[in-house]
């Protein structure tokens, strides 16, 4: 039998929603519960796809192809449960569906309202999909207040009803603020934000309260008397110094205590948190340095590559170094610059990414790490770049580019059956496959003896892939001739997934996204062998 636990947020957004909801997870996990993780947005996009990283951050991308919110990728890195397509959904999604059944006549003349129609579909997704899981963790997106969130909120209202309130569970995360001025923790913001909540319907039975400093018992008293919660469920998370410190954190406060309490559970075995103290105790005392360059054109937004640098940091971990990671704006990376930039550079990385701004800058890049013996990770976006910088300088096809990018090119790159043939460009008939976004999980067959043969310790992987565009594999022998190895194949040998190039330390394009199966317990192979070259430079 599942029990609903629905995180909600208030006073501001990006307070740890969903790092709370992660860690909650793990613990219930580690003590023999099986969980399954949800995120609720109100936006009115049907996905994050086609959201600017600047608006949203990156677009993490599930095994069964799901262009999701990125704190899937919190939920998946601190449980290790991979989430599928039924695990995110937002008001665009909702409200499209609902269309399309009323354009069709499904509601049968009625008229289609918020309540019940979107409040009902709402719950449909809520308890979609679950099977034999113990607890399924909902956390609604933006915080209480906001317009857009209050379907959500009326609908797991109503569903707290119809499935018993001893099947369900509110938690509440609020900012408890610190002023300087006064020398004052201020319980007011959080008073006032489960006010707003307890105005809807809904009586929060857990509150988190985020603190730059640990709250002092009479003021954690305050908020449990007029929040109208009881004192030991009143739960701080003071400011962490690493993520990776949260589970530590809310073990230490009985979060997850409290929680089996409201259900009447009791553990089924005893957690362990010796490994999340172990990646902490490295994170944090670990004095050895390597210096890692990213050049992309979203830098000056974390969250934009947030698996990348987590996966960054996991290789850091599994080779006892910190990485210290150096963001460059590709748009404004000139090649005179670039010695004086890259000079104290142990590895340059160039993400994934879609258009054309930056993309010389990237270029430039790649050619000083092929040049300059610099180890070189080049993932989707970055791999392409790659093909185009070797098809320019070393196979001497000065026009070598991307029809994504300029129609006037030798097309190294392309849509899928949109290749250069005798010089001429010859696209496939069918455009609506050309135009398909390759999303999930692929497979990818790994040549013997190559480096990535080596990394991976396996003959074929499957990796997750988000892009449209491919490598043209018509000069495959010629790329290979001078050294650019293509070392990862599709299963039917059309489609290069890696390549390679010999004669260097380590550099290696990948057309998928390894940073989304990176977990801090078992880092992904391609990074940890990337930090390893770039330690040894």
């Amino acid at each position: 039998m599942a029990r609903y636990i629905f995180v909600t947020g208030g006073v501001v957004s990006s307070l740890g929603k969903g790092l709370s909801s992660a860690s909650l997870a793990y613990l219930l996990k580690s003590q023999g519960y099986k969980v399954r993780l949800r995120k609720m947005d109100p936006y009115l996009n049907v996905d994050p796809g086609t959201m600017s990283p600047f608006q949203h951050g990156e677009v993490f991308v599930t095994d069964d192809g799901a262009e999701t919110d990125l704190d899937l990728g919190h939920y998946e890195r601190f449980t290790n449960i991979s989430a599928k397509q039924s695990d995110n959904i937002t008001t665009g999604k909702i409200y499209s569906d609902i269309i399309k059944k009323e354009r069709k006549g499904g509601y049968l003349g009625k008229t289609v309202q918020v309540i019940p129609h979107v409040t009902d579909q709402i719950k449909n997704f809520i308890k979609n999909d679950i099977k034999d899981e113990d607890f399924v963790i909902c956390e609604i997106g933006g915080t209480v207040g906001d317009i857009e969130s209050l379907p959500f909120l009326e609908a797991i209202r109503q569903f707290s009803n119809e499935i018993g309130k001893n099947k369900t569970m509110y938690i509440h995360l609020t900012l408890v603020p610190f002023m300087k001025s006064s020398d004052e923790i201020k319980t007011k913001p959080t008073q006032h934000s489960v006010k707003e909540l307890r105005s809807i319907g809904i009586q929060p039975d857990i509150v988190i309260c985020r603190s730059q400093q640990s709250i002092p018992f009479d003021q954690r008293k305050k908020i449990s008397l007029f929040c109208n919660v009881p004192i030991e469920n009143v739960i701080e998370t003071v400011d962490v110094r690493t993520i990776y410190e949260a589970p530590i954190s809310f073990y230490n406060e009985k979060l997850d205590k409290q929680v089996l309490k409201h259900f009447k559970l009791k553990p089924k075995k005893i957690p362990s948190l010796k490994s999340w103290k172990k990646i902490t105790k490295t994170l944090l005392n670990t004095k050895k340095k390597v210096n890692i360059a990213i050049i992309g054109k979203y830098v000056n937004l974390k969250d934009a590559y947030k698996s990348l640098d987590e996966a960054l940091v996991h290789g850091g971990i599994r080779n006892n170094v910190k990485v210290n990671l150096i963001r460059v704006e590709s748009d404004k990376l000139k090649p005179k610059q670039i010695k004086k930039i890259f000079k104290n550079v142990s590895g340059l990385l160039i993400p994934g990414g879609f258009g054309k701004r930056g993309t010389e800058g990237k270029i430039a890049a790649i050619n000083y790490a092929r040049k300059n013996k610099i180890p070189f990770l080049g993932i989707c976006f970055g791999m392409q770049m790659a093909i185009i910088e070797f098809a320019r300088n070393i196979l001497k096809i000065k026009n070598a580019g991307s029809t994504e990018l300029n129609k006037n090119v030798f097309p190294v790159i392309g849509l899928m059956h949109e290749w250069n043939k005798n010089g001429k460009l010859v696209k496939g008939t069918d455009k609506t496959l050309g135009g398909t976004m390759r999303l999930g999980s692929y497979e990818a067959k790994l040549r013997h003896n190559s480096l990535v043969n080596k990394i991976y310790k396996s003959k074929s992987i499957f990796e997750r892939h988000r892009h449209r565009y491919e490598v043209n594999n018509y000069l495959k022998d010629k790329f290979e001739k001078k050294g650019l190895i293509f070392s990862g194949m599709s299963p039917d040998d059309k489609l290069p997934e890696i390549v390679e190039l010999n004669n260097h330390p380590w550099f290696v394009g990948v057309q998928f996204h390894p940073e989304f199966k990176s977990r801090p317990f078992s880092p992904h192979p391609l990074f940890s062998s990337f930090i390893k070259a770039a330690k040894l430079k």
